[in-house]
């Protein structure tokens, strides 16, 4: 209890200083009034708008406002579309949630098989082609290979949209862009991984019990070279908004990361703190998943969180 006690404080700290930081760095961005607005707008007029907004009080006292009307579950209004923040960036959700968790899905499908056949077949031509490619997707940057895939599928093959999210066919494209880098991560983080464990003694220790190929693979070796790659898939959660900025944007696809450009073009503040302020949950979030499923993977972890919480 004491060990859930600390992180939770600690995921508190982080959330509430994500938060400031991101409200008084929008703050001294500019005034919002002279996006929003036209700009042959008479000044009276503009300080309307500023007193509705309550950007006329001292930064300050906007602030504790702020943090006044989150406890109370009110994320504020967004000055573009004179809705409620939250629900704005929420009926998004879905749209980004349907890419990234594609997106995953596609990069652990074919990074973590490529990856474990790359160290089984370690200095083959095999693993050459397959950290050639894993350098490949991994240094190739998303906007240009979101193009690249819309010039070829899109304009000469004619096979697949280029943009939208009608049909699942609209989803092809993009979290294959967004899907590839993780891929290549997840499969050179899997083959460094995979090396190490099997030259382990546990290893030879399997193998002359009698124990399969497939099984020293599959029941003793993946398990353990899993860990680091639990690791990075939960600072790749983390970065998927991020990440998604771009793919959304190049594809027109309706999520939060095209929100956010949006918003932040802008400058709709309300709109861009609960977007990072999601970010910052989903990420924090992502983080305590992890530790729980090191504990899964790794009994010794479990071990040594006991034995942190008794001292």
């Amino acid at each position: 209890m004491r060990l859930i006690a600390v992180k939770l404080l600690r995921a508190a700290l982080t959330l509430w200083l994500v938060l400031t930081f991101v409200f008084f760095v929008l703050r001294l961005s500019g005034d919002p009034t002279t996006t929003l607005l036209p700009d042959d707008i008479d000044e009276q007029t503009r300080d309307f708008y500023r007193a509705l907004w309550g950007l006329d009080r001292p930064v300050f006292e906007q602030y504790w406002r702020y943090l006044a009307g989150l406890l109370q579950g009110d994320f504020g209004i967004s000055f573009r579309n004179n809705v409620d923040a939250f629900e704005l960036v929420w009926d998004r959700v879905p749209k980004t949630a349907l890419l990234g968790g594609t997106a995953l899905g596609m990069a652990l499908v074919l990074g973590m098989p490529l990856g474990v056949l790359a160290a089984l077949y370690r200095d083959s031509w095999l693993d050459r082609v397959v950290m050639s490619v894993a350098v490949f997707g991994f240094s190739m940057p998303n906007f240009f290979l979101g193009i690249l895939l819309i010039l070829v599928f899109a304009m000469q093959l004619r096979v697949l949209p280029s943009s939208g999210s009608d049909t699942i066919w609209h989803l092809i494209l993009p979290a294959a862009t967004l899907g590839t880098g993780f891929a290549a991560q997840i499969a050179r983080y899997t083959r460094s991984s995979m090396i190490d464990v099997l030259g382990k003694p546990y290893m030879r220790t399997a193998r002359s019990k009698g124990a399969g190929p497939g099984r020293r693979v599959t029941a003793h070796a993946l398990p353990n070279a899993a860990i680091p790659v639990v690791t990075i898939l939960g600072f790749k959660v983390g970065e998927l908004l991020g990440w998604a900025v771009v793919t959304e944007t190049v594809f027109a696809w309706p999520g939060i990361g095209r929100l956010l450009t949006s918003a932040v073009a802008s400058r709709d503040l309300a709109v861009v703190q609960c977007i990072m302020i999601l970010l910052a949950v989903t990420m924090i979030a992502a983080n305590m998943i992890v530790d729980l499923i090191y504990g899964w993977l790794d009994p010794r972890v479990r071990v040594g969180a006991r034995a942190g919480a008794r001292a």
